[in-house]
């Protein structure tokens, strides 16, 4: 036993788990009279925060939601939802934070797989909700916040909270490990997949966001992320961390976009690339002028050289991020480099279109051979899979052991993205292993639109890819074989089909028919269709 071992162990003094709940008290301790949250016309100071968020987690334990019980909640981008981000895990319970674009048939999945207890949702989306939860046994919260929405449940969310104690306890996990959230992701199967996050992770990557993001006290974050999205990339988070304001917005529009950036002095916010496209081609109407730079993140496909340099010219700083549900959000930045802002606007666009280097709490990023598990050479061309490691990695999947096992497999978090390895270090994607088409910011899977469309009585063969889009970044496009004897079937038949079964935002809005390439197995060859999709979307 080294000398250093000896007596020295844990203790409540030198030993505290580590939770992103603890930055709350820490703010409402510091900054007790600073707005900490904008909604419209309403504000909090950090200690109203503090106390609301209190008042809810006491309700919702005197509900009987205690240490390792879901709750669930559906809501945009309101202050119920930060607050929630503090309140269930100052239980020890976990929060499921549903995406807003689902159809009934997957928030009931959701609701049943993830045994929640109580549900939370805005009345906005009632008419998803109501179907949603009649077959589940759980608690519904009204959040009656939205113009004529409709109540789904008995309790609404702000008589619930009055009847809390201002005072109730704020709980630290007993182990940093314990989960803090549950994420439902789509992956390349029908049902989604819920990644499971720990109180510690959650801690880091909100720290690693406040760093890399330059968050300080002086700090104006609006909302045009969802929440929902891996919680907000942990900016729910890591802008109380940093003491800073959120700016809430239940919609992303041009028009409330850009007058909360002029009336509030925004200087960060995040995105997906169609957030940047919506910006530069609102309406001249919708468009506001505004002193400060306002820095904005964004992921997925990398934005191109004209809407750097649109986006630069109405005062916006592009970062290039990437990152996925199972690692909290951002694993990786495209950190800016001496000489960047000199370089002509192709060559500027080329090198942030990288994925980059790892953020701050990532411990390594490499490009491997999925197989040996051996690095590919970092030449800029050699590709193989990014694999990831370190303390912002998910726990795991819920229920889910097998899949576990294959994303973990060789102590590397096998991300599904193929990629190289530039010689200065820099990751850059060059194709998706998994078939994911990642439209306006949301995971499809190519899978689950296939199902719908085999469905179709006239649908002998299909398969579905990712098409380029100016607007979303990635669109699904249908390639479809038709039955010998069906009837005439048009684009528009097909799309409308699928439009009956899912949700809208995952229907394909191209559709081509004849026969599908394959290969010498009977396999069909999604290369070669993914390369016409490129073809149609170029023409």
């Amino acid at each position: 036993m080294s000398i250093f071992d000896q007596n020295l162990d844990r203790t409540p003094a030198n030993y505290v788990p580590l939770s992103p709940v603890s930055f709350l008290t820490r703010a409402a301790r510091i900054y007790p009279n600073r707005t900490a949250v904008i909604h419209g016309d309403r504000r909090f100071t950090y200690a109203q925060f503090l106390e609301r968020t209190r008042r809810l987690a006491s309700a919702l334990a005197r509900a009987g939601v205690g240490k390792g019980d879901t709750v669930s909640i559906m809501a945009p981008n309101t202050p119920q939802m930060l607050e929630a981000h503090y309140a269930v895990p100052m239980l020890g319970a976990v929060l499921c934070s549903i995406n807003i674009r689902l159809d009934a048939v997957a928030v009931g999945f959701i609701l049943r797989h993830s045994e929640s207890k109580v549900v939370l949702t805005d009345t906005e989306f009632a008419k998803v909700m109501r179907p949603a939860v009649s077959d589940v046994k759980l608690l519904v919260i009204d959040i009656d916040d939205a113009p004529g929405g409709e109540r789904v449940g008995s309790v609404e969310y702000e008589d619930f909270v009055a009847t809390g104690d201002p005072a109730h306890p704020v709980l630290l996990p007993d182990n940093e490990w314990q989960a803090i959230a549950l994420n439902y992701t789509s992956g390349t199967t029908g049902n989604p997949k819920g990644v499971v996050a720990h109180h510690r992770g959650a801690y880091l990557n909100a720290c690693a966001n406040a760093l890399t993001f330059q968050l300080s006290p002086q700090s104006v974050y609006l909302w045009t992320l969802p929440m929902f999205h891996c919680n907000g990339w942990t900016y729910t988070w890591a802008v109380t961390l940093a003491g800073g304001t959120h700016v809430c917005l239940r919609r992303v529009e041009p028009a409330p976009i850009f007058a909360a950036i002029a009336d509030h002095g925004v200087t960060h916010m995040c995105g997906a690339p169609v957030v940047l496209s919506m910006l530069i081609h609102a309406p001249v109407a919708a468009k506001r002028s505004f002193q400060q730079r306002v820095k904005i993140a964004t992921g997925g496909a990398a934005p191109p050289s004209t809407v750097i340099a649109q986006m630069e010219a109405m005062g916006f700083a592009v970062t290039h991020l990437y990152g996925l549900t199972e690692t909290y959000g951002p694993s990786t930045v495209c950190l800016w480099q001496p000489g960047l802002d000199e370089m002509p606007i192709d060559d500027k666009a080329a090198f942030m279109s990288r994925q980059g280097v790892i953020t701050p709490m990532i411990e390594e990023a490499a490009v491997m051979n999925p197989t040996t598990m051996e690095a590919m050479p970092a030449d800029g061309a050699t590709m193989g899979e990014l694999m990831l490691r370190g303390n912002t990695v998910m726990k795991g999947y819920l229920k889910n052991p097998t899949a576990t096992g294959e994303a973990f497999a060789g102590g590397w978090f096998h991300t599904g993205d193929l990629a190289v390895m530039h010689p200065d270090g820099y990751v850059e994607i060059k194709d998706r292993a998994k078939d994911i088409i990642i439209s306006g910011g949301e995971n499809i899977s190519s899978l689950e639109v296939e199902e719908v469309l085999y469905k179709h009585p006239a649908v002998m063969e299909a398969a579905v890819v990712a098409r380029p889009d100016e607007k979303w970044g990635e669109t699904p496009q249908a390639f479809i074989t038709l039955k010998p004897d069906a009837p005439s079937v048009t684009q528009a038949d097909i799309i409308a089909w699928c439009r009956q079964h899912l949700a809208h935002y995952k229907c394909p809005r191209y559709v081509t028919f004849g026969a599908l390439p394959k290969t010498s197995t009977g396999k069909i060859q999604k290369f070669d269709l993914r390369e016409q999709a490129r073809g149609h979307s170029a023409a």
